[in-house]
């Protein structure tokens, strides 16, 4: 992105533009519930804060007037609590209509959503926010989005907003960067030559649906058939007459009619983003069966026989990806720690472990009351996921009590004859390698490293000297056919492999003004 655009004699030097938003991504296979606690809320000077881009002395800031309303951000878990839900919601539509009220109508509204939040009830839950966002603002204001492209653009999404765009990368090293595209987007539409027609300023909109549903471990942008299709984005963008281009995967853990890929082109040349999008949705199609895990895969015994064979590179990295809380797991399921401590390998001191992790704040406070250094036993986990096993049982020295995380609490590390278990008091995911050494850990030493989580973060690539993705259970099951999905739209790749869909583009733009 480059500077904004000049505005134009028709266009809004100064366009009165409102933030909001609520952010989760949640498994409906995880029976964990997303309530209060799980949210971090933000408004005024702090919602503001939290996008770079708007510091003062930016020009992104000096081009509107801001008016952060209220957002809610939460790790991925399981579906949102209604209640949770309708407060967060609620917070949103009076806080606008208090700032039409106060401030007049907003031209423009930034609304930051994730895409995949699943509410107990609720089968389009950003659909329903964006919705009521719409009726808040009234039928002129444009509403520009910022998504993860694992989330999902059902028909009631695409139809409420004017402009959406997503993340073009897995890792989401750009996700901050989206924003800033979302942004920039709505802000060069509003100073643009229709930026006082509410309906000229909006661009049509491209919206092709692909009937095909893969888990994010498949379709990393490290890897073809992925990192071509991303590629192409940049180029379509910079046609004439086009706004933006996007893929979204869809989310693979939730049961919904929405879960599926989706290309939306966006601009002012109807032609050009309708051959556009149809172009792209019918490469992604024919390379649905293309897409292959980002790592080896294998079973956790697979995994550890690899970690284990003489020359195996060092640190090795196992993903435990069926319990992956960045995906929506809940993060205490103990099958892989519980089988983990069956390998004699891994218990009898010749070798260093480190496994990451279960929360159970029970679990903590026993350690924490016995004291560092001290051998004791205890059970863990399972407390909010226990169908692939029930709590697992610990006999070892307490290597450390941490206190204080943000996001662990206090937390517990013990030491079973090499086999360091870290447990929390709170749900956490350990992506850094100072997640490790603030518990008086060596990542960089370990043998073996073991980490819920799916394809791995910068820093957990760059550790691993060599890594194995393992197909473990739990509420994002990479194995997606024996999850128990029934509620998808009719012909979702791999669940119907006889499909030959249109791949028909639906063009339009709100017309109401």
């Amino acid at each position: 992105m480059g500077p904004l655009p000049a505005v134009d004699d028709g266009g809004l030097a100064a366009p009165r533009i409102g933030i909001g938003g609520i952010s989760i991504e949640s498994s409906t296979f995880s029976p964990h519930i997303s309530g209060d606690e799980a949210f971090t809320i933000r408004t005024g000077s702090d919602l503001l804060g939290y996008y770079p881009f708007l510091e003062e002395g930016r020009e992104l800031r000096a081009a509107a007037q801001w008016i952060p309303i209220h957002h809610g951000r939460s790790l991925p878990g399981g579906a949102v609590a209604p209640a949770t839900y309708a407060r967060m919601k609620r917070a949103i539509v009076d806080g606008i209509r208090e700032s039409v009220r106060d401030g007049g109508a907003f031209d423009g509204f930034f609304l930051d959503i994730h895409g995949a939040m699943s509410v107990v009830g609720m089968k389009d839950a950003e659909g329903d926010l964006a919705r009521a966002v719409r009726d808040a603002l009234g039928p002129d204001t444009l509403i520009s989005t910022s998504m993860d492209l694992h989330g999902n653009v059902s028909e009631v999404l695409r139809d409420e907003v004017d402009l959406l765009t997503c993340y073009r990368m897995a890792p989401h090293e750009d996700w901050m960067n989206t924003k800033e595209r979302a942004v920039w987007n709505l802000l060069a539409r509003l100073r643009g030559p229709h930026g006082r027609d509410a309906l000229q300023r909006r661009p049509f909109k491209a919206w092709v649906p692909v009937p095909v549903l893969l888990p994010g471990e498949k379709t990393s942008t490290r890897l073809e058939p992925a990192a071509g299709l991303y590629a192409e984005l940049p180029d379509i963008e910079a046609l004439d007459g086009v706004v933006d281009a996007s893929i979204w995967i869809g989310y693979a853990w939730a049961d919904e009619p929405r879960c599926q890929a989706y290309v939306v082109v966006m601009g002012d040349d109807r032609e050009t983003i309708t051959r556009e999008a149809e172009r792209v949705a019918r490469r992604f199609w024919d390379a649905r069966a293309d897409f292959v895990f980002v790592a080896p895969t294998a079973t956790l015994d697979g995994a550890l026989e690899r970690a284990l064979a003489p020359g195996a590179a060092r640190p090795y990295v196992i993903s435990d990806s069926g319990d992956n809380p960045t995906a929506g797991g809940a993060g205490d399921v103990t099958w892989t720690l519980t089988r983990l401590l069956e390998w004699p390998e891994l218990t009898d001191g010749t070798r260093t472990t480190l496994v990451a992790s279960i929360f159970d704040a029970a679990a903590v406070e026993t350690a924490r009351a016995a004291g560092a250094g001290a051998t004791i036993t205890l059970t863990a986990g399972a407390g909010v996921d226990d169908g692939p096993s029930g709590p697992v049982s610990l006999t070892g020295r307490v290597h450390s009590i941490t206190e204080g995380d943000p996001d662990a609490g206090t937390q517990a590390v013990i030491d079973v004859g090499g086999l360091h278990a870290i447990i929390t008091s709170r749900r956490k995911p350990f992506h850094h390698l100072d997640d490790f050494r603030m518990l008086g850990l060596d990542p960089e030493a370990a043998d073996i490293v073991v980490v819920k989580i799916g394809y791995l973060e910068p820093e957990l690539y760059d550790l691993a000297a060599d890594w194995t993705l393992a197909l473990t259970p739990g509420g994002v099951d990479q194995d997606l056919l024996r999850l128990g999905h029934h509620d998808l739209a009719p012909g979702v790749y791999p669940f119907d492999t006889t499909g030959n869909p249109p791949l028909t583009a639906h063009v339009s733009r709100r017309q109401e003004s």
